[in-house]
């Protein structure tokens, strides 16, 4: 680890959660800006990466979903988290398509994707990808995902086992009710939990707070939660910005937040994961990682990503390509 990676751990307190999320640190207070509207678009971006990466929609389950493929080999299906998109996955997209059939999806709600008024339980937008899959033309695929993204995933093997070749988790597993254990105040000699979840639990206010205002929210995300902020530049964040600055767009990554007493309950259904598993914790969250997952799969293996906060395939590309490839062969 480096001496500023070992800086920035020592300065910030590390608060583990029952759903797997990252720790909420509190640093100094950076600078933001509303989202910047000329960004670029879904098609032009996923041309801007090497391997004949492309923009697509395709109409499951009831809803349009956004995706960008690109490569060739065996479908390895990637699903974002938030607040991002599909472009969270720009730095380790090329190299995968080098082996896979790269297939970054925006999920219901997110991005490029059609937001509908629901479906947002996990086990819906699990459905979705089933489906995403199936309409592709593959019998199984891959499937590797951060954060919201990883919690659809996790549905995705228990509920499409037989569609479902591995499963990579980074950084979060599936809500549990653990959850509810969440303290309102943060405990003597930690800074702060997780806010966000309880925020997005809120109906309209978050729409009327943030509509046009959602820079500040992604800066104040990746200026906490990674080990540098340099690693998510400006530009990227003005994408992600764009994406979420909307009501529409607000309310739908809500309901994701929202839909957490659903997936805890669908949860507890559940039997043991039979793909194989592998976890991808950083510095923060590998600890959690490492005590749940093996009980919640037959097959499991969980990785720290050293020196990264909770966006490890932007804040350690090399290392999570080098992870998945050794993992899925």
């Amino acid at each position: 680890m480096t001496e500023e990676s070992r800086s920035f751990l020592n300065r910030r307190s590390m608060l583990t959660l029952g759903a797997g999320a990252a720790a909420a640190l509190v640093a100094s207070a950076g600078t933001a800006e509303a989202g910047r509207p000329n960004t670029p678009g879904d098609a032009e971006l996923a041309r801007s990466l090497p391997g004949g990466f492309r923009s697509a929609y395709a109409q499951v389950n009831g809803v349009r979903l956004h995706y960008v493929a690109g490569g060739r080999g065996e479908p390895l299906i990637l699903l974002p988290g938030w607040p991002e998109t599909w472009w969270q996955y720009r730095k380790i997209m090329p190299t995968l398509a080098k082996r896979y059939r790269v297939i970054a999806v925006d999920l219901r709600g997110m991005g490029g994707s059609e937001k509908p008024q629901g479906g947002y339980d996990k086990k819906t937008m699990a459905r979705d990808i089933f489906e995403l899959v199936r309409a592709l033309g593959y019998r199984q695929a891959h499937i590797a995902a951060h954060d919201i993204g990883a919690m659809v995933a996790f549905s995705f093997a228990a509920n499409h086992p037989e569609a479902t070749k591995t499963v990579t988790l980074m950084d979060v597993s599936h809500p549990d009710e653990s959850l509810y254990q969440i303290p309102m105040l943060a405990p003597p000699g930690q800074h702060v939990h997780v806010w966000w979840f309880a925020f997005n639990q809120v109906a309209t206010l978050p729409e009327q707070l943030l509509a046009g205002r959602a820079r500040f929210l992604v800066d104040w995300m990746f200026d906490h939660l990674v080990a540098d902020p340099a690693s998510i530049g400006d530009r990227d964040r003005a994408i992600y910005a764009a994406a979420y600055d909307r009501p529409d767009a607000i309310r739908a990554g809500n309901g994701w937040y929202q839909a957490f007493g659903q997936d805890i309950e669908d949860q507890k259904a559940y039997g043991k994961i039979t793909a194989p598993m592998l976890g991808l914790g950083s510095e923060f969250n590998y600890d959690y990682l490492a005590a749940v997952l093996p009980s919640k799969a037959v097959d499991v293996r969980v990785r720290k990503i050293a020196d990264s906060g909770h966006f490890v395939a932007e804040e350690q590309p090399r290392a999570v390509i080098d992870e998945l490839q050794a993992f899925l062969g």
